[in-house]
């Protein structure tokens, strides 16, 4: 079992920047592909970025491509969102996700494949 804390959610004013972490504890951190998704009330939950396990792959929702940069540090077990640019529509509940694939190139956007999540930060973007 892998536990996932989300921090670094906070207000901000549009077109300014945060960094979102997540800590990882439990089994080994390097078996586990990393998901950002995100979530609003009365929406469904969103796929916002992925990373592989090996941080070779990178995959992100079209929504936020070049402006968004998901990282991880495994020697941490952190991974990491930048969020540049943002915009009132970036406002959402922040999840961190792990799911476990034998390529350490896969990522995936499909929430359903992910089996571990954490409790959410909260980022507010104001215009």
């Amino acid at each position: 079992q892998v536990q996932l804390v989300e921090s670094g959610g906070e207000l901000v004013q549009a077109g300014g920047s945060l960094r979102l972490s997540c800590a990882a504890s439990g089994r080994t951190f390097s078996n586990y592909a990393m998901g950002w998704f995100r979530q609003t009330p009365g929406k469904e939950r969103e796929f916002v970025a992925a990373i592989s396990r090996n941080s070779v792959s990178k995959a992100y929702a079209d929504s936020v491509k070049g402006r968004f940069t998901a990282s991880r540090d495994s020697a941490k077990n952190m991974v990491y969102l930048q969020m540049n640019s943002l915009k009132p529509e970036d406002t959402a509940v922040y999840y961190c996700a792990a799911t476990s694939p034998s390529s350490a190139y896969y990522t995936t956007g499909d929430r359903a494949q992910y089996d571990y999540w954490g409790q959410g930060t909260q980022v507010t973007v104001s215009s």
